[in-house]
C-alpha cells in the first residue's frame, strides 16, 4: 500500500494525537495541577511539601519532576530513534511508550497527599510516555506527506489532538463539576477517577494508529552490528550535517529559545491559575477548553497563512505575540483577564507547534532516510527547551517565592527565539516564502 498522502494512513496518524493529547490535557493542563496544588496546599505547611526529605514548593517540585522526564527522553530518545531507524521498527517505541504513559496515568488514581512520592513519580513516568511516544509519531510526517501537504497534515495531527482531548474533558468535567449525579461523596476521587479515564482513553485510541501504520521504513545494514553507544553517534551525525545546511541550523537554534517559552507557559498555565489567581477547577477547566478549542482554528489559520507569507514570516509574527502574552500575564489580576489572554494563548499554540514541525521537515533534504534520527535531533532540542525553561521557571519562583517572577522571566526566551528568526530570515529570503 502506498502510505504517502494516503487518507487513510494520515487519519491513522493524526489518532495517535487523538490518543494522546488528552494526557496533555487532563494531566498537565487542567486537573492534575488543579488536583496537585489543592491535595498539597495545608494549613500547617502552607504551599511546601516534604518529597523524599525534600522541602520543597508544591508547584515548584511538580514543573521539577516534568524538566526530569523530559531529560529523560533527552538521554534515551537517541539511542532509541537510530535503532529504530536502522531497524524499521519505530512503531514499536511508540507502542512502548504509550503503554508506559497510560499505565502511569492509570495509576494516579491512587494518589493521594499521603501517597506524594508515588503521585510524583507516576506524574513523570507519564511525561516521559507521552514525549517518548511523540518522537516517533513526528518521524512518520515525511513518510505520510509530501512536502507540499506538510503542513497541512500537521495542522490534522494537532487538530484530531485538540478535539479528541476536548471529548475526554468534558466527560471529566461532569464527574468533577456534578459527583452527586454519581452518588460521590469523596471530594478526591472525581479527579482520580479523571486520571484513570485518560490513561484507558490514551491506550484505546492508539490501536488505531498502531494498526495501520507500518512500522517504519528500515535503513538497517545486516553488516554492521549496532552498539549501544551509535545511537549517540547517529546524533553526532545529524550534528555534524547541520553545519552544512545553514538554514536548518538557523531554524534550530530559534526554536530552541522560543520553545523553551512556549512549552514552559503550556506546562505552568495551569498551575498558574491554581496558585496566583487561585481560581476553582471549574474555571481552569473552562480555561483550558477555551484554548483548545480556539487552538484548531489557530493551527489550520497558520497553516493557510504559511502559504501567503512563507512559514518563517508566519512563525515571527507568532513570537512576537507571545511575548506580548507573557508581559499581560505578569499583570493579570482576574478571571476575565484570564480567560481574554487564554482565548490569545490558543489561538498561537496550536499555530506555533504545527508549523515548527513543518518548517523543520521542509528544510530536511529531500529524500533523506534517516528521518527518525533528523526528528530525534529535533525533540531533543525541543526537550532540552523544556528541561531549561521549567527548570528556570521553578527556580525563579523557589528563589523569589512569586510566580509571577517566573512568567515575565519567559520573554527573554521569546526574545532571543525572534533574534534568531530574524537572522534566518534574512539568510533564507528565497525559501522562507511560498510566493
Amino acid at each position: 500500500m502506498e502510505i504517502k498522502n494516503n487518507k487513510k494512513v494520515i487519519r491513522a496518524w493524526a489518532m495517535f494525537d487523538w490518543a494522546n493529547s488528552a494526557y496533555n490535557l487532563v494531566i498537565t493542563s487542567t486537573i492534575f495541577p488543579a488536583y496537585f496544588t489543592a491535595i498539597t496546599t495545608t494549613a500547617a505547611q502552607g504551599d511546601r511539601v516534604s518529597f523524599f526529605g525534600w522541602n520543597v514548593v508544591n508547584t515548584a517540585l511538580s514543573n521539577y519532576a516534568l524538566a526530569f522526564a523530559y531529560l529523560i527522553i533527552v538521554l534515551i530518545s537517541p539511542l532509541l530513534s537510530s535503532i529504530a531507524d536502522y531497524r524499521g521498527n519505530k512503531k514499536i517505541y511508540m507502542q512502548m511508550f504509550t503503554w508506559l504513559g497510560s499505565i502511569s496515568c492509570c495509576l494516579l488514581f491512587f494518589f493521594k497527599l499521603e501517597t506524594l512520592e508515588l503521585g510524583v513519580i507516576c506524574f513523570a513516568l507519564a511525561a516521559i510516555g507521552y514525549a517518548g511516544g511523540f518522537v516517533f509519531y513526528n518521524s512518520y510526517l515525511p513518510e505520510i506527506a509530501s512536502v507540499d501537504r506538510q503542513d497541512a497534515v500537521s495542522a490534522k495531527g494537532f487538530t484530531y489532538g485538540y478535539v479528541g482531548s476536548v471529548v475526554l474533558q468534558l466527560i471529566c468535567l461532569v464527574f468533577v463539576l456534578k459527583p452527586d449525579w454519581f452518588g460521590i461523596s469523596d471530594a478526591s476521587f472525581p479527579p482520580r477517577l479523571s486520571f484513570l479515564l485518560v490513561g484507558l482513553w490514551w491506550i484505546v485510541f492508539a490501536q488505531i494508529p498502531f494498526f495501520v501504520l507500518p512500522k517504519g521504513s528500515p535503513n538497517f545494514n545486516v553488516d554492521v552490528q549496532r552498539k549501544i553507544s551509535s545511537g549517540f553517534a547517529e546524533l553526532a551525525k545529524v550534528w555534524r550535517q547541520l553545519k552544512n545546511m545553514t538554514q536548518l541550523k538557523k531554524f534550530l537554534l530559534a526554536f530552541f529559545f522560543y520553545a523553551m517559552g512556549v512549552q514552559t507557559t503550556m506546562l505552568a498555565a495551569a498551575g498558574f491559575g491554581a496558585k496566583v489567581l487561585q481560581l476553582p477547577t471549574s474555571s481552569l477547566i473552562i480555561t483550558i477548553l477555551i484554548i483548545q478549542l480556539v487552538a484548531i482554528a489557530g493551527a489550520n489559520l497558520m497553516s493557510k497563512l504559511s502559504k501567503l507569507y512563507g512559514n518563517v514570516q508566519v512563525l515571527l509574527f507568532v513570537v512576537v505575540v507571545w511575548i506580548g502574552i507573557c508581559i499581560a500575564a505578569y499583570f493579570v489580576n482576574s478571571i476575565e483577564m484570564f480567560y481574554l489572554l487564554a482565548g490569545v494563548v490558543g489561538l498561537v499554540m496550536g499555530g506555533i507547534q504545527s508549523l515548527s514541525r513543518s518548517t523543520y521537515s521542509k528544510f530536511l533534504p529531500e529524500n533523506t532516510p534517516d528521518t527518525a534520527s533528523f526528528f530525534s535531533f529535533y525533540d531533543v532540542t525541543e526537550k532540552l527547551a523544556i528541561v531549561a525553561g521549567l527548570a528556570c521557571f521553578a527556580y525563579i519562583e523557589q528563589l523569589t517565592g512569586n510566580m509571577r517572577n517566573s512568567v515575565i522571566a519567559l520573554t527573554l526566551f521569546f526574545a532571543l527565539g525572534l533574534v534568531f528568526l530574524l537572522a534566518l530570515k534574512k539568510a533564507s529570503r528565497p525559501l522562507y516564502t511560498s510566493k
